[in-house]
């Protein structure tokens, strides 16, 4: 169901309010550049900062701008169950093709407590379901073993954005699933080390800024092509490092802005780029475009 390049896209802001003409050339743009799907409102969305109606409008304007010719998946998940239920089945009615789900966070249940919840969320959509394993950000990981329990017990939980950073989690996992739940890279560094122990793509925060270079990446691997997926690799390497130099989205928004694509505004908490870390940036991005 999930394979291929997915953009967590990030949400324009402009004078605090939510920038749509930005929004939806941006999801244009991920079109035109041949991406599988994006994600409105996930974590580089600033999901946390928008209130209920505003995460709702973003998610109807990215449905009715793609219009059927992406996939469109919604970050539907919440520290709390009864939220992500609410949130899942709202994004349902919007039209969505399926839910990015992230693991609870800040009040770290058990490996039963993650079980449980996921399987409540699923059973409560007709929505097909990718899991959302960061633990870095939620402070709990959701264990193999219970992403193996989920997969056999909900028809719906077909997918994982693993985010924990490890290659032989990744494939450990498509060892043990079932062929058709699909694993894709949550870092956009170790998309090609994902896909070469059996990942079949990536969610990632470059694409809005990079989405056909992404997007060929990954299709280069899939269609057997090894070195252009590593020529490529090599060629992203330092731009997929510096995007995270200061937390997600703020440097991938200074990006845009530099490309004329929106304001780099973002919401308190984040706040902008130190200059020292922005001129590391800038740097990045004129040797990358140098090099083309």
């Amino acid at each position: 169901m999930f394979r291929g390049t997915y953009t967590a896209l990030v949400t324009p802001f402009r004078d605090g309010e939510i920038d749509v003409a930005a929004l939806e050339k941006l999801v244009e743009a991920q079109i035109a550049a041949g991406i599988t799907g994006v994600v409105a409102v996930g974590t580089t969305g600033e999901s946390p900062t928008l209130s209920h109606d505003e995460r709702e409008q973003v998610i109807r304007i990215t449905v009715q701008v793609a219009d059927g010719r992406c996939q469109v998946l919604a970050g539907t998940g919440s520290y709390s169950t009864r939220k992500a239920i609410a949130a899942t089945q709202a994004a349902e009615k919007m039209g969505v093709d399926g839910a990015l789900i992230v693991a609870p966070y800040y009040n770290k249940p058990s490996q039963e407590g993650l079980f449980r919840h996921f399987q409540a969320i699923a059973g409560e959509t007709g929505l097909p379901i990718m899991l959302y394993n960061i633990p870095g950000r939620c402070g709990v990981d959701i264990a193999s073993a219970t992403v193996e329990r989920l997969a056999a017990a909900c028809r719906n939980i077909v997918s994982i954005k693993e985010a924990s950073g490890s290659v032989e989690r990744v494939a450990q996992l498509c060892g043990r699933l079932p062929e058709a739940f699909t694993v894709l890279s949550g870092d956009d560094g170790l998309t090609l080390p994902f896909m070469a122990v059996g990942a079949v793509g990536v969610v990632s925060v470059a694409s809005n800024l990079l989405p056909a270079e992404v997007c060929e990446l990954v299709n280069a691997f899939r269609r057997g092509d090894v070195a252009a997926a590593q020529q490529l690799h090599r060629r992203l390497g330092a731009i997929f490092k510096d995007l995270f130099i200061e937390p997600n989205p703020v440097p991938v928004k200074r990006a845009l802005e530099w490309a004329g694509e929106m304001t780099s505004e973002v919401r308190l908490p984040l706040c902008e780029m130190t200059a020292a870390n922005e001129a590391r940036l800038r740097k990045t991005l004129d040797a990358l475009e140098a090099a083309v």
